[in-house]
């Protein structure tokens, strides 16, 4: 029995939607009968050999509940205690995980400015420096965001420059691909092209802002990268039991284009929103709206009087970015309709008209 409303929309977070249909006739699939526990069943040796194809010959996958316990997972397995995890400053590592890549792991972050989001060779080579110097955390792992925390992507040739970079200074690179499915689409590339061609070792791959309820992965392109993941991910609490569960999930993403289908359209939406406010600020229509930073994939950044904000978030929620610039965060998901797009720029020019 439901007990919400399943009409209401948000622009809060592409996690606020549901799961797709064909995951949950995926995960209805997968149910009956007995499995193998702890990830010896058909559905995770299957998804293994999905993600081979996907990323080359010697990948290999941890299935994980969440984002995080991606992160933390990865980040620990690829150095030791006194590793260090060079990061952007808006990182979500650094700023979103509860700390738990420093109190979990014991690792230490080290963050740097960025541009839009993104990381350069120049931005990280500032917090390289007393390597073997006992009395500093050393620099071994640099991670990088997927799309980014601001909407922005990578390109692959600025991946690759970075990973250049790092496997130059005897750094490893770690990509929080918590919307790698909104990237990819976004640059029409595949995951090899993006990933694995330029150069990056470690991905946290994710599902859940794609339309699945709840798994992600822990993927290994560089075997060399790691030491015993296996054990840190039963440690960190991140072994499912029931693991066909999550690995059909991920697999259902695979099926039919499912996973680029529905980044797609989030992505498209995102540009529709942007574009329509766009036009309404250029007839003269809507005053007191400015766009904070470019619109890549499925993420509209802006800012406005806060009264308008908090006028809008009484029909729609989102939520501020940095509250003493205006600034909001407006996010699409795989289930944003056109007709939710409109109705949220209406809301929006009512607003700013008050």
């Amino acid at each position: 029995m439901a007990i919400h409303d399943k009409q209401h929309r948000s622009f809060a977070s592409d996690n606020y939607s549901g799961a797709h249909p064909e995951v949950m006739q995926a995960i209805v699939d997968a149910n009956g009968g007995h499995q193998s526990a702890y990830g010896y069943d058909d559905y995770t040796i299957a998804l293994q050999q999905r993600m081979r194809d996907e990323f080359g010959p010697k990948t290999e996958t941890f299935v994980v509940f969440n984002g995080t316990g991606a992160n933390v997972v990865a980040l620990t397995a690829m150095m030791p205690r006194w590793g260090a995890v060079i990061c952007s400053n808006l990182a979500h590592i650094e700023t979103d995980e509860g700390g738990a890549p420093e109190r979990v792991s014991g690792l230490k972050l080290f963050n740097v400015q960025h541009a839009h989001g993104k990381l350069t060779p120049e931005s990280i080579a500032t917090q390289v420096y007393d390597i073997g110097f006992e009395h500093r955390a050393q620099p071994m792992v640099v991670s990088i965001t997927q799309t980014t925390e601001v909407g922005t992507v990578y390109t692959p040739s600025e991946i690759k420059a970075i990973a250049d970079y790092c496997h130059e200074n005897n750094l490893l690179l770690h990509l929080d691909g918590a919307r790698i499915w909104n990237a990819a689409a976004a640059l029409g590339v595949s995951f090899k092209e993006m990933i694995s061609d330029t150069g990056v070792d470690v991905v946290s791959f994710g599902g859940t802002k794609n339309g699945v309820m709840a798994a992600e992965a822990v993927v290994v392109i560089n075997p060399d990268a790691v030491d015993g993941l296996i054990y840190l991910r039963k440690m960190s609490m991140q072994l499912m039991s029931k693991m066909r569960f999550a690995s059909a999930q991920l697999l259902a993403l695979f099926e039919n284009d499912l996973g680029f289908e529905s980044a797609r359209h989030s992505n498209k939406m995102a540009s529709l929103l942007r574009s329509t406010l766009e036009k309404k600020i250029e007839a003269g229509e809507i005053t007191g709206l400015k766009f904070t930073n470019p619109t890549n994939a499925n993420a509209v950044f802006a800012s406005l009087p806060l009264s308008a904000a908090n006028q809008v978030r009484k029909s729609f929620h989102f939520y501020d970015w940095e509250l003493a610039k205006e600034e909001v965060r407006w996010m699409c998901a795989f289930d944003t309709t056109e007709q939710d797009v409109m109705d949220f720029v209406q809301a929006i020019a009512e607003a700013l008209k008050k």
